[in-house]
């Protein structure tokens, strides 16, 4: 099998166009009964889609005519996202064999994030993995990656620094707050969702203590539970809009392919705050904020591209750590690439037992022929052992026979290191004498 890596992630595509390409959870499974369909050579795929990437990775068998599978990919990927091919080309990339399964680790690993070190892309790579198992799309090969990654972004955690001091989408969030507001313990917080990046942005906003917090989701159910745990209030999300104003912070993430939070509705809160600030994070893709609120004057909107630049500042100080986790992956990518060749050699090595265990049943019928015949015993053995041995012998030796030159030197070597006890002793060449 071969593994390729096609995707699009927040270093090759802006945010509006990571948005056409964003698939919620509920929708991976269809999707990749889709692609699967549309496929001739019906290969293995798994499909990663979070804020920062969108990517395919697929397992497809190694024989040149099952080659041709990144293009129509690239196709039906511009299909899906209602784009044209030649814009997934422009700002996507594809990996192939150990360049797929290294990029894999790296993502894992945190290492290719908008956060370096950031632990959440392992979680979503785990359930993107569990999809494709259910929908049937997984595959050996792909399983054996994934599987693998996971292993070697767990020892990248626990044996380097590279999450250490970690600033997340989170912590960046407070941190850009602080910066606007004087005292983080006066505002009125309004958390958006109640997926887990809003858990994580709600919990480190909890731990400034602010005024209050509120959590507005659509399942008011959801919301409740995420606000239990945050000693905050529950609001349907239906109910915003007329209390957007009493928020001095909005912090939204949710699934929903539109805009929720629109112009009209800000400019409306600013009114009822009397030109008062607001700070805005959309941290959802596709976006929950229509982009023309961060035009106006007192509302100071950031999206998880705005964010990049603060966070990489912050990843600067692990640098040092990241070429120990990259001796990590590597190791872990040549591992993977000593597998897919072992599984490579297996129709190989079961062709050679099938031919041997031919060779040993028309052997062992002549020899009960013989001994029906009343042949002696000691003489039907010797025929049996010297029928299998020229057998197994006769295809090397024809080899050997019809080589030259610089050919022939290498088959002997081979030769001899498979047949001779010690590969030194291999015989002086007296000529073609084969029988």
């Amino acid at each position: 099998m071969a593994v390729i890596a096609l995707g699009l992630n927040h270093l090759t595509a802006p945010l509006e166009l990571r948005s056409k390409f964003a698939l919620p959870a509920r929708e991976l499974g269809p999707t990749l009964h889709a692609f699967k369909a549309q496929s001739s050579s019906s290969p293995e795929v798994t499909i990663v889609s979070t804020c920062n990437r969108t990517e395919l990775y697929l397992g497809q068998p190694s024989d040149p005519g099952n080659l041709g599978l990144i293009s129509p990919a690239i196709d039906w990927l511009a299909k899906t996202a209602g784009v044209s091919p030649h814009t997934v080309r422009e700002h996507s990339y594809v990996f192939e064999g150990p360049a797929a399964a290294r990029h894999a680790f790296r993502v894992a690993s945190g290492l290719d994030s908008m956060v370096l070190g950031e632990s959440q892309i392992l979680g979503q790579m785990k359930a993107a993995v569990r999809e494709a198992a259910s929908a049937g799309t997984l595959g050996t090969t792909l399983h054996q990656m994934f599987q693998r990654s996971f292993a070697v972004a767990k020892q990248v955690r626990t044996s380097t620094e590279i999450g250490a001091h970690s600033i997340s989408m989170a912590a960046a969030t407070v941190k850009l707050a602080a910066q606007l507001f004087e005292d983080l313990g006066t505002l009125k917080v309004l958390f958006v969702g109640a997926g887990e990046m809003i858990e994580l942005v709600a919990t480190h906003f909890a731990a400034q203590n602010p005024r209050a917090m509120v959590v507005a989701n659509r399942t008011l159910e959801r919301g409740e539970k995420l606000a239990s745990h945050l000693n905050a209030e529950a609001m349907r999300l239906v109910d915003m809009p007329e209390r957007l104003g009493e928020f001095d912070v909005v912090i939204s993430c949710t699934a929903s392919p539109l805009p929720i939070l629109g112009l009209g509705a800000a400019e409306r809160a600013l009114k009822t705050r009397k030109r008062r600030p607001m700070f805005m994070v959309d941290l959802a893709v596709p976006r929950d904020i229509e982009p023309e609120v961060g035009q106006l004057a007192d509302v100071y909107l950031y999206t998880v591209d705005d964010l990049s630049s603060l966070v990489q500042t912050a990843s600067e100080k692990r640098q040092a750590a990241v070429q120990q986790a990259e001796a990590i992956i590597e190791t872990g990518v040549q591992s993977f690439v000593h597998w897919l060749d072992q599984r490579s050699s297996v129709p190989l090595i079961q062709a050679l037992q099938g031919q041997a265990d031919e060779w040993r049943a028309i052997e062992l019928a002549r020899a009960h022929k013989l001994l029906a015949k009343g042949e002696p015993l000691d003489t039907v053995l010797e025929a049996l052992a010297k029928g299998v041995t020229q057998k197994m012998l006769h295809g090397s030796l024809a080899e050997l026979h019809a080589s030259q030159g610089q050919h022939r030197q290498q088959l002997a070597q081979t030769l001899s290191r498979l047949f001779l006890r010690n590969a030194d002793q291999l015989p002086p060449d007296k000529g073609d004498n084969f029988s």
